[in-house]
């Protein structure tokens, strides 16, 4: 740090031409300290996040319509329905069953998206009959598990939009009233 106490000439008329940078240095390191304190603490409530459960009303769903069912593995790598698992684990790998029966890897439901919505198209007349009627064209509903973690749930959107389907949508269970 530097103090000028006077001008180097003999000329006092001279403007000072040099930035006083200290109110700027005092701002950033308030800014810092505040963004150090607040990042963790998001952090930590983003972790909680759940998927809520809500009562809902009977879906209408078309038959053309796509139902794919995301989940993982447990803790001990056992997948949903055989014996022993202990339901989904945030940590575990990502398990995708086409029409919530078929398990698949991300190359099958791309694949087997693809032919699924190829064969409704052709059979409608072709793309320009089928985006007549916006209606007609069929949905991806995606029915994910409360904790499967969400790089399963995005991989999953990522490749039925990749294999043309314009629409995915999220179901939840409905949640009984006693």
């Amino acid at each position: 740090m530097a103090m000028s106490v006077g001008p180097a000439s003999g000329d006092e008329d001279e403007a000072i031409s040099t930035i006083n940078t200290t109110p700027l240095v005092d701002v950033m390191l308030v800014l810092l300290i505040i963004f150090l304190i607040t990042v963790p603490v998001a952090l930590q409530t983003i972790e909680k996040l759940h998927i809520p459960v809500f009562k809902s009303a009977e879906s209408k769903d078309k038959a053309e319509n796509l139902l794919i069912t995301v989940s993982t593995t447990d803790d001990a790598g056992h997948s949903a329905g055989e014996p022993g698992y202990q339901g989904a684990s945030r940590g575990g790998q990502c398990r995708v069953y086409f029409n919530n029966v078929t398990p698949v890897d991300s190359q099958e439901l791309q694949d087997q998206a693809y032919k699924r919505l190829d064969a409704i198209v052709k059979a409608a007349g072709g793309a320009s009959e089928i985006t007549k009627d916006p209606d007609r064209i069929p949905q991806v509903i995606i029915r994910a598990d409360v904790n499967a973690p969400w790089r399963c749930v995005a991989g999953t959107i990522y490749n039925v939009q990749a294999a043309g389907y314009p629409t995915v949508g999220f179901i939840s269970n409905p949640k009984s009233i006693t």
